[in-house]
């Protein structure tokens, strides 16, 4: 008897750390059990939220649009051509010479001639309109900056409300800094096409294609 309680005595030491060592792993099993359940909702929360900051960043780019263009044509509106003169074909607006001074009619100030030819003759009437108050508003934020590379081009389109994922080429060229801003909405083609460089500040309206992606080597016309 003194033999077998012994030999019970030296086995259960080892029992016990058997059973220390089982309840470890068990417990490091559901701890990672747990861990797998909660990492996919995590994930899921994550893709939530991006999709809700993409949403309203869309949100507020459409909200934009609608301000610059608020007294500009419906959508789909044709613009009205100048009258061919009798016997004749429409004449293109004469353009002043660079340096000339263009004088004011009485009682208000100079208004943009559509164009009659070209790529911009494509836009409809609120295309048109819009790209106007586009290329004041984008060229008038531009020659404020002192340094108009990638990143403070950028920051200032932002900061105008056009978002990351409508701006594309956004690089410097030489000197300058080029870009091209998709403005296409409710039907439109309109796209403004921009080369920064301090006081040779270009921002002009340019025609997209009317639906599919974006691509600036689709575009019809070019800086």
């Amino acid at each position: 008897m003194k033999r077998t309680r012994a030999r019970i005595e030296a086995v259960d030491p080892v029992m016990r750390r058997r059973r220390r060592t089982l309840a470890v792993t068990a417990l490091a099993a559901l701890a990672l059990t747990a861990c797998g359940s909660e990492q996919p909702d995590s994930q899921r929360e994550r893709v939530k939220s991006t999709s809700a900051v993409s949403a309203r960043k869309d949100a507020a780019f459409h909200r934009m649009l609608d301000e610059v263009a608020r007294e500009c044509p419906p959508p789909g509106t044709k613009r009205e051509v100048p009258p061919a003169p009798p016997g004749g074909k429409p004449t293109a607006p004469v353009e002043a010479p660079p340096g000339a001074t263009v004088e004011p009619p009485p009682g208000g100030a100079v208004e943009p001639i559509a164009p009659t030819a070209g790529p911009e003759a494509e836009l409809d009437a609120r295309d048109w309109c819009a790209g106007v108050q586009h290329e004041q508003r984008v060229a008038e934020a531009l020659l404020r900056l002192k340094r108009p590379d990638p990143a403070q081009v950028g920051k200032a389109l932002n900061g105008l409300g056009y978002i990351d994922e409508r701006i594309h080429g956004l690089k410097r060229s030489g000197a300058a800094t080029k870009f091209v801003i998709d403005l296409r909405d409710k039907g439109g083609r309109l796209c403004l096409d921009g080369t920064a460089n301090g006081e040779l500040t270009e921002v002009e309206a340019c025609v997209a294609p009317a639906d599919g992606p974006f691509h600036i080597a689709n575009l019809p016309r070019r800086l």
